[in-house]
């Protein structure tokens, strides 16, 4: 009999209280190393709230996180990166003014200080790893082109393939595919769903293709509180969740897309 792997990260009765308004309640969440979570809701459901406390940008009211064994509620943000932790935001943070491999390299230094060294011989670890990164997300043709004329889509891989540069444990996806069209979409889920095993990986979205490609373990929030959690069939199916999310069919209370 398999044991069951003890969490990653671990949510515990967080709460997060903004001068009276509740961004999240009693949240309490788990994720396995090398393992999926998506978190799904409406507009003002607490979402990208539950990333922020996750990374440290927001401070919870009530609760704890512990990551690796270690609490982290009340880590500064840049000691929670430094344990292992990366998050992509919704709208694309990549360098504009230098190349593909440049933003995949910068990203892969293990020096942080990379103003300093960036002009110096990189090793050659890091090197090999930023080509492999940028195979990985697909644009190794669009090697020497500056990051301010990619196409929206090929910005976001890019970002993705910089967050797996630093070599997290944890990757927070916000909103991977948004301004993206189906073709993208689906290419994004096969970029993430290659990423498992040796990163967890934890992606907000709200676009139920993209969700149902990735096929993995589903939070719904609302209203800051978990309401439903299951597989993708599983949430599909809830008419509570289609009630109060993705539109209600009275005949087999099936989420519409």
């Amino acid at each position: 009999m398999n044991a069951i792997p003890a969490p990653i990260l671990l949510m515990e009765n967080i709460s997060v209280d903004f001068d009276g308004f509740f961004a999240l309640t009693n949240i309490t969440l788990s994720l396995t190393p090398g393992d999926l979570r998506i978190v799904i809701g409406p507009n003002g459901a607490g979402k990208s709230t539950l990333c922020d406390t996750i990374i440290g940008r927001v401070r919870p009211t009530a609760g704890k996180i512990t990551f690796k064994d270690k609490l982290i509620t009340d880590l500064p943000e840049q000691e929670i990166v430094r344990l292992g932790i990366c998050r992509k935001f919704q709208t694309p943070g990549v360098l504009p003014t230098l190349t593909v491999f440049e933003n995949l390299l910068v990203s892969a230094q293990k020096d942080r200080s990379w103003w300093r060294s960036f002009t110096r011989s990189s090793r050659v670890t890091e090197i090999l790893r930023a080509e492999e990164i940028m195979m990985q997300i697909g644009l190794q043709e669009r090697r020497d082109v500056f990051a301010a004329d990619l196409a929206h889509g090929e910005k976001q891989w890019l970002e993705i393939g910089m967050v797996v540069a630093t070599d997290a444990d944890l990757l927070l996806l916000d909103e991977p595919t948004a301004g993206m069209g189906p073709q993208d979409t689906q290419r994004t889920a096969k970029l993430i769903l290659s990423l498992l095993g040796r990163h967890a990986v934890l992606v907000i979205d709200h676009d139920m293709s993209f969700v149902e490609a990735l096929n993995g373990y589903v939070t719904v929030l609302h209203q800051g509180q978990i309401l439903k959690e299951g597989s993708v069939a599983e949430i599909r199916a809830d008419p509570e969740v289609s009630a109060v999310y993705l539109g209600r069919s009275d005949d087999d209370h099936i989420i519409e897309t």
